[in-house]
């Protein structure tokens, strides 16, 4: 399904430009957005451009939401059946689930017990710094692009 994004935000300004676009379109934003400066900062030595969607979720589930709107979904990641980690992802508004740091996992993890939250009015609380960078990002590719 197309959203119309509204670039809201880019450089602080509000840009008019719209752009349609589905949740696989989206896809090429976030990975060339992507960086160690956006991921999770404990995880931030062990990142690497080989695998750029590690540790990236919760940060990029915000900014899906923020473009496509819908609902976060949060799992638990467990490794030999011990809960080891959190993982975000996106429904779509019409209900679909989107996930664009699926690709993450490694062949022993596994995500389980996925259920909707509630996105809190000042999220994020934490990480807001590597949300805003990747944010910043997406949001100044796309409207790149309605303006190409």
């Amino acid at each position: 399904m197309r959203t119309l994004f509204r670039a809201r935000y880019v450089g602080g300004r509000w840009n008019g430009s719209v752009v349609a676009i589905t949740a696989d379109e989206l896809r090429p934003y976030f990975r060339s957005a992507w960086g160690a400066d956006t991921c999770y900062p404990d995880s931030r030595e062990e990142w690497t451009p080989l695998n750029p969607a590690r540790d990236q979720c919760g940060m990029t589930a915000l900014v899906v939401q923020d473009v496509l709107g819908g609902d976060l979904i949060i799992g638990e990641v467990h490794v030999g059946g011990v809960h080891v980690g959190h993982h975000y992802w996106n429904q779509l508004p019409e209900g679909s689930e989107v996930d664009l740091t699926a690709d993450q996992f490694r062949p022993d993890e596994e995500v389980v017990a996925g259920r909707v939250v509630a996105r809190p009015p000042d999220a994020p609380r934490r990480h807001r710094e590597q949300y805003a960078l990747l944010r910043g990002r997406v949001f100044a590719a796309l409207a790149a692009d309605a303006r190409a």
